[in-house]
């Protein structure tokens, strides 16, 4: 099935966020061609009414020129909550490019959220923000499992713009989510990365709607052996793996010499040289706990 794309009006692209990361979530695209297998945000299907599979639909946004964008001052927008805002469209359709000029010198704070390189194009705009944060997604160095995942950028890629950015003095993430029990090697991709951000996210792989059954089929055909394992975490909601894993890159940290937070508000989490783990394998738990 070729790709859908159509162009939308949109009153407004800053929405009011209810994350803890950001006042404001900012998505320029509807959908996204990089067509994760595990991705949260296919459920967006459910409200725009699209009945192609997800990854093959793309809602180009148009909206008003920001008008006195100043009111944004001191204000933090997380650009890419429900899509990739750097996804290849945006070489040729530069929503996030008009975005980000729009929003030039208003004084507010961004963070954006990528799996592509494509971002390295707008590198000199945004290091005009005001401590602008860029996180890469990374959950394996197996390019093998990654193109059975997703069609964005290679992993080397993503490394080599993640170093990019660093070298410039913007604030990088290194996001390895989702974790993959028994497949992502978490101290692999930290060793590899930490010489390249300030701050790795751990997250795990949480299963549910209509991609929990083909993430599973997917371990079954693929990984048999690791079968058992999913049915206990995912169908006997076991946590086991997370607590141990949890308990091993605590040991890891120590060992580098990083320091190791677990379920922590990230707006308080540090930038390190060398980088700051946060584990966000709890985070459900964390916010049923808040509620």
């Amino acid at each position: 099935m070729s790709l859908v794309i159509k162009e939308i009006n949109t009153k407004n692209i800053m929405t009011k966020s209810n994350l803890p990361v950001a006042d404001f979530s900012v998505n320029t695209y509807v959908g996204c061609t990089h067509a994760c297998m595990y991705c949260y945000a296919s459920f967006m299907k459910r409200f725009t009414n699209h009945l192609e599979p997800w990854g093959k639909f793309l809602d180009i946004k148009n909206w008003p020129d920001i008008k006195n964008p100043s009111k944004y001052a001191g204000k933090e927008a997380f650009l890419g909550s429900v899509t990739d805002c750097y996804q290849p469209c945006e070489a040729k359709y530069k929503r996030t490019r008009t975005l980000l000029e729009q929003l030039q010198g208003s004084g507010i704070k961004i963070s954006i959220a990528t799996k592509s390189d494509l971002i390295l194009r707008d590198l000199d705009l945004i290091k005009t923000f005001p401590g602008a944060r860029v996180s890469f997604s990374i959950n394996t160095l197996d390019e093998n499992f990654r193109k059975d995942m997703d069609r964005a950028a290679t992993i080397e890629h993503r490394l080599n713009a993640m170093k990019i950015f660093y070298d410039a003095g913007v604030q990088t993430t290194c996001f390895i989510s989702p974790i993959f029990p028994g497949i992502t090697n978490v101290k692999e991709i930290i060793l590899s990365a930490k010489d390249r951000c300030n701050l790795v996210w751990l997250e795990n792989l949480n299963l549910r709607g209509d991609y929990k059954g083909k993430v599973l089929y997917y371990i079954h055909k693929k990984y048999p052996k690791l079968y058992s394992l999913y049915a206990a975490v995912y169908l006997r909601n076991d946590r086991t793996y997370w607590h141990e894993l949890d308990k091993e890159i605590k040991a890891f940290a120590e060992q580098e010499n990083m320091i190791y937070l677990r379920d922590d508000d990230t707006k308080r989490a540090p930038f390190g040289k060398p980088p700051v783990i946060v584990n966000y394998f709890f985070h459900e738990e964390v916010k049923k706990s808040a509620k």
